[in-house]
């Protein structure tokens, strides 16, 4: 059986998504580590957590912009992940304040970066079913 041709990840508006993700690899990446090297003592879980979303965002970044099955399965993989993470800690945020002190990526379900890390895995997931369909043929 072989399988149905699909589109490409990383063409149109998949190159947006890629370079909006890569930007968020950047800043996530930038954060957590600053957090970590210079606050660790005050919230080790939450910057932890800032770490672990930045890790995510750069292997979503790989997924989006390769053009392959592998790459396909784990962009899907990171941006589930990425969703249960901004709902779970934006959830314990709210409920948990004091656990996050200093936003994180994930924190108030991104509010400190605008709610991009809350619609991000979204426009991914929504992304990557667009993109698994065959190609329309014209007739």
């Amino acid at each position: 059986m072989v399988d149905a041709p699909t589109r490409s990840t990383n063409r149109g508006p998949g190159r947006l998504l890629v370079a909006v993700y890569l930007l968020f690899a950047i800043a996530a990446t930038c954060r957590a580590g600053v957090q970590t090297i210079l606050r660790f003592d005050e919230a080790p879980l939450a910057y932890l957590l800032s770490a672990l979303a930045a890790v995510i965002y750069i292997v979503a970044t790989v997924g989006l912009a390769r053009d392959s099955a592998g790459g396909r399965r784990t962009a899907l993989v990171c941006c589930a992940v990425e969703l249960a993470g901004v709902l779970v800690v934006g959830t314990i945020s709210l409920l948990k304040p004091a656990l996050f002190p200093d936003d994180t990526v994930w924190s108030g379900f991104g509010s400190g970066y605008g709610y991009v890390p809350l619609v991000l895995p979204i426009l991914g997931l929504l992304w990557l079913l667009r993109t698994s369909r065959p190609p329309a043929t014209q007739s």
